[in-house]
């Protein structure tokens, strides 16, 4: 990638399917990818890929890729502030699920996350996420390919 742009992954609760897309992706298309978490990740035999092992505590991997994200890097990521944090440096968040996170859709998706951070603050269960499902993985896999796509083009 003549770019330098990169993938940064949210790993503690990135599901393995994905991890192993990304794995994939960063063998054909010879992009870094670094997994960052505060616990130890098994990752392929690649110079492509790599994990940072941060120490426990509240944020402190979100807090490691806001550090050294740079704008036009991907963060894979389920966490609604840490997409916004690194939309706001000018790099995109991807949900696992598929979900693009844009300085377009950010902070709509911020106010609900808050919203429901709130209603489940006040007692309100507003019964969580769903199963992670292979129209997920295919959601994910599938805009993770226009992504890259694009850094080709650019």
């Amino acid at each position: 990638m003549s770019d330098g742009a990169q993938i940064w992954v949210d790993a503690d609760a990135c599901p393995g399917v994905i991890k192993e897309i990304l794995f994939r992706a960063a063998e054909r298309e010879r992009i870094n990818v670094t997994l960052v978490a505060n616990q130890y990740l098994r990752t392929p035999p690649s110079p492509l890929v790599r994990a940072v092992q941060v120490p426990a505590g509240l944020d402190v991997a979100d807090n490691e890729i806001v550090q050294r994200v740079n704008a036009g890097d991907l963060v894979v990521t389920q966490d609604i502030p840490l997409a916004a944090l690194v939309v706001e440096k000018g790099a995109l968040a991807l949900d696992p699920r598929g979900a693009l996170h844009t300085p377009e859709t950010i902070a709509q998706r911020l106010s609900m996350r808050n919203f429901m951070d709130e209603l489940r603050g006040s007692g309100i269960d507003t019964g969580g996420h769903a199963a992670f499902h292979a129209r997920d993985r295919q959601a994910f896999a599938n805009q993770l390919d226009r992504w890259l796509a694009q850094r080709r083009r650019g």
